[in-house]
């Protein structure tokens, strides 16, 4: 099980970075987000902590694209999906 790091987290922004990977994963668009979420649990993760890791690597994007005022980096995503559960890099 993945314990998260003591920090304070903001429930709100949590819940839609959740709602973003579950919304890949219905559309199947990045198709390696189901991808990713089967590797993950055929290695023993549960399937919300799985979910939870995806999540890490959306939030670097949309961070990413904020602070350098920049389009999401779909090569870099799918880079950060398949290093999981490696903590992903900007």
């Amino acid at each position: 099980m993945i314990r998260p790091k003591k920090e304070k987290t903001n429930p709100r922004l949590k819940a839609q970075f959740l709602k973003v990977v579950e919304n890949q994963l219905r559309d199947n668009d990045p198709p390696e987000t189901k991808e990713t979420l089967d590797r993950l649990m055929t290695e023993g993760h549960s399937r919300a902590d799985a979910v939870m890791l995806i999540a890490q690597a959306v939030c670097v994007e949309v961070y990413s694209a904020l602070k350098n005022n920049q389009p999401f980096d779909p090569v870099r995503f799918v880079r950060n999906l398949k290093a999981l559960p490696q903590e992903p890099q900007e």
